[in-house]
Parts: C-alpha cells; sequence; structure tokens
C-alpha cells in the first residue's frame, strides 16, 4: 500500500530529511509589508529579520485554507492509497481543522493533530514516515501518531524578547527588565500551547547549558531514537554547546540539527534555540 506522509511547512524539517522520506509540504501563508508569500518557498527567516530590522511590523501568518487542503489530497490520491497529513497544533492555527473538514470528502486521508509545532510536530512526521515504509497500515499509523503526540517535549530558549515584545506576548517593562536582569525564558510546548517555563540568567551560554541539563539530566522515560535541536539563527559557538551538552547527558542515537522555519521564526525572532524529543 503506497501511502503518503504530508505536513504543514510548520515541521520545520531540513531539506534532506523531506526528501530522503519524500514528504510532501503543504506552506503557509507569511504576510510581510502586506505582500503574501509561501513559507520556505519564496520568503526565509532572513527575510524576516531583515525586514524587522529596518523598522518593518512583525509579519503575520495564515492557515491554509479548506480548498487548498481538498486539492493538496486528490492530487496525492492520484498517485498514492491514502494520505496521512500532520498540522501545526490546532492551539496555534486553524490548520487542523480545515484539514479535518477537508479529508471528510475522502475516505482515504487521515489528519494528525500534532499538538505542537516546529520539530515537535516534525518528530511525528518522521516517525509517520518511518512507519508507512516500515509498511504499516494507514489506521494503524495514526492511532500511533496520536498516541505519540502527547508524549513529545518541545521547548526553546530565548536570548532576546525583542520579537515577543512587538508582538503583543511580552510588555515593553517586563522585556526591559529582562534585559537588565540578563533573563532568558524557556518557552514549552503544553497540551499544544505555548507557556513561559523556567527563566535563566546570566550569559547566554551558561544559560544554554543549564536549560538542556534541566531538559535531559538523569532522565530515564526518554525515547532516545532521536532528539531534535532546532534554532532560529544562531552562532556555530552556541550549536556546539548545545551538541556537546546533549551528548554527556544522554546517549541519543541522532541528533538532528535543523533551522526553524517563518512561521517560528516571526514569533520568536533570531537568536532562539531548543531541544525536541519524544518521551517513552
Amino acid at each position: 500500500m503506497k501511502i503518503k506522509i504530508t505536513s504543514d511547512s510548520t515541521c520545520d524539517l531540513s531539506p534532506e530529511q523531506i526528501a530522503r522520506h519524500n514528504i510532501g509540504i503543504l506552506p503557509l501563508t507569511v504576510t510581510m509589508a502586506e505582500r503574501n508569500y509561501l513559507d520556505g518557498v519564496d520568503i526565509k527567516p532572513t527575510d524576516i529579520y531583515d525586514h524587522v530590522a529596518q523598522g518593518g511590523d512583525l509579519p503575520t501568518t495564515s492557515a491554509n485554507n479548506i480548498g487548498q487542503y481538498q486539492e493538496a489530497f486528490e492530487g496525492f490520491l492520484k498517485e498514492y492509497d491514502a494520505v496521512i497529513h500532520l498540522n501545526i497544533s490546532s492551539g496555534f492555527s486553524s490548520c487542523y481543522q480545515n484539514a479535518c473538514l477537508a479529508a471528510e470528502e475522502f475516505e482515504n486521508v487521515y489528519v494528525i493533530n500534532s499538538l505542537n509545532l516546529s520539530t515537535g510536530h516534525g518528530l511525528l512526521v518522521m516517525k509517520a514516515a518511518e512507519l508507512a515504509e516500515s509498511g504499516m497500515e494507514p489506521a494503524k499509523i495514526a492511532e500511533v501518531l496520536n498516541e505519540t503526540a502527547l508524549r513529545v517535549d518541545a521547548s526553546f530558549i530565548l536570548d532576546k524578547l525583542e520579537y515577543l515584545k512587538k508582538g503583543g506576548r511580552c510588555s515593553a517593562a517586563a522585556a526591559l527588565g529582562a534585559n537588565l536582569l540578563k533573563l532568558k525564558p524557556c518557552i514549552e510546548v503544553k497540551d499544544g500551547k505555548m507557556g513561559v517555563g523556567k527563566k535563566y540568567r546570566g550569559a547566554f551560554e551558561k544559560c544554554l547549558r543549564e536549560y538542556i541539563t534541566d531538559r535531559l539530566a538523569n532522565r530515564d522515560d526518554l525515547d532516545l531514537d532521536r532528539i531534535f535541536i532546532t534554532h532560529s539563527g544562531v552562532s556555530e559557538e552556541w550549536l556546539k554547546i548545545a551538541q556537546d551538552t546533549v551528548r554527556e547527558l544522554q546517549p541519543f542515537k541522532e541528533i538532528c540539527i535543523t533551522s526553524a522555519g517563518c512561521t517560528v521564526c516571526s514569533h520568536c525572532g533570531p537568536d532562539t534555540i531548543g531541544v525536541l524529543y519524544i518521551r517513552k
């Protein structure tokens, strides 16, 4: 049985991972300076950073509508026996709702609410692709994915709060206080929504080590097959610190380094990095 795995562009997988598993990516729309772009197609995060640095407003992102999902599913079903589509969390976007409504027109389209974003979402896409390649039936794959979504652990640590302030998610006073105190907040995804976790204090390199240690140290409840280190544009030094710290704490079989896409970057800005993995 030929199964096509598809995903919203918010999964933030690398081009190599997408190509290796022949994953179909449906890009969200990014609106910037009154122009619409397709996430990852004709706009990239550095375009957003340059625009904001020059005084521009933060871009907005739009979900794919029902018709776009219907068209995509219909096209894939001309070549495949079934489609499994994974959405960004329904707590962040109407993508899941729209994809579910579109799927009602077909008997063999399965829509999964990832309850996550970025490579928290991407972890499920990779699992879906590997299960499909193993020969598992699509209904069973959907069942496994819905259960696994509850065990994804996704978080990021931010060096600066400028984008959160511009987006109204952090007051100017709070941002100023955080900068003065050198506070680096951890943003966590829980129950399909984002919230602020622990706040770290000091130089970012120190905070990064502490953040990863808090997430991984002395734990025996982790699926050690794969971990993502996903960032919105950080120095090679920070990436090395992150990789070395992960290796010191847990023997993951695969450490994947990926860059966040436009949807995530338009909310967090540059100099953000996170570790994302699945619990047992």
